[in-house]
């Protein structure tokens, strides 16, 4: 009866975001660019497909550990305030005064509480790369998600450049496999991957779609690659690397030719466009499947790892993951 009751309430404040003239955002986390970048370009006033929405209020505080990322929230903060954003002091006002979210906190780690509140309080939510930290933190965001009949989606900003787009609708051809590579910076507070390695592995998702069963990893100090096998038989692999050099791309092989895998930086617009459609329909853009398998993906190339390059599965993976992920969900139910 609670879930069914939760269902109603859901679709009753979706049903009346949609109908709203003015959909009024909150954004939590003011510790990365992007959440003055998206705050810039909807409330700028420059772009047509931004009108009927506005950030109206931003919860700063995202991580107290990653000092790459704290340090950013005071200028952060005067930044959105002049666009008009109300500066509130939690999350729990933040909610009384918006429709939709912006989980834009840079650290992965605090997205499950986060996102918890934002699902109780029955707001659409973007959360922004990555989803979570770990594996048994994403599954537990989606298991809560499904609980609250929440809405949500993650991406990264390079899944919705318009090339990789066409290429995952096989514009190209019927995508054979995929090479692709973006840089890899450790973060301690993340698991291998968890922080910033995820560009490079949400690109071969997006162009490759879910269903990898398997991986394996050769590491070097300067480069990892991970070997991925789709369960019809295709390849796709992911070059992180290591040393510094700040490539994104890669290239995918159709049944027609070869062809390139966009990256690197085009701005934000084609994301944001995406986000905005969801917060104004409520349907989500990416199947939750396949945001969880990545986790699992990175997870199972950690596992290789430790274990001298011998081959994961993703069912593996995910059952070394049920534990933490059922103490979890009893912490935040």
């Amino acid at each position: 009866m609670k879930r069914y009751l939760l269902a109603i309430v859901a679709l009753v404040l979706a049903a009346n975001v949609a109908a709203q003239s003015e959909i009024r955002i909150g954004i939590i986390g003011l510790d990365t660019s992007h959440s003055t970048a998206f705050t810039q370009l909807i409330n700028g006033g420059d772009e047509e497909w931004a009108e009927g929405y506005r950030v109206v209020a931003a919860y700063p505080y995202g991580s107290q550990v990653i000092k790459s990322a704290y340090e950013r929230i005071p200028e952060y903060t005067e930044k959105v305030k002049e666009y008009g954003v109300e500066i509130v002091g939690s999350i729990d006002e933040l909610l009384e005064k918006v429709d939709c979210v912006l989980l834009e906190t840079n650290d992965g780690n605090l997205h499950l509480e986060q996102a918890v509140a934002v699902f109780k309080a029955g707001k659409p939510c973007f959360i922004d790369k990555p989803l979570a930290a770990t594996l048994p933190q994403a599954m537990v965001i989606c298991e809560l998600a499904e609980l609250y009949n929440a809405k949500f989606f993650t991406s990264s900003t390079l899944r919705y450049t318009p090339r990789n787009q066409e290429l995952r609708a096989e514009a190209a051809g019927k995508v054979k496999g995929a090479d692709c590579f973006s840089p890899h910076t450790q973060e301690p507070t993340h698991p291998e991957y968890g922080f910033y390695g995820i560009h490079g592995i949400e690109t071969l998702y997006t162009v490759m779609g879910r269903g990898c069963v398997a991986v394996s990893r050769i590491a070097t100090t300067k480069d990892h690659v991970v070997v991925g096998e789709w369960e019809d038989g295709r390849i796709g692999t992911f070059r992180a690397f290591l040393d510094g050099t700040q490539l994104y791309g890669g290239t995918v092989y159709t049944d027609r030719h070869r062809a390139e895998v966009a990256g690197g930086y085009i701005g934000y617009k084609d994301l944001l466009k995406e986000i905005l459609r969801f917060f104004r329909t409520g349907e989500e853009p990416i199947a939750r499947e396949e945001s969880l398998e990545i986790f699992a993906f990175m997870r199972a190339a950690n596992l290789s790892g430790e274990r001298g390059g011998a081959r994961v599965t993703l069912e593996e993976a995910y059952r070394s993951a049920e534990k933490e992920a059922k103490k979890l969900l009893k912490q935040y139910k």
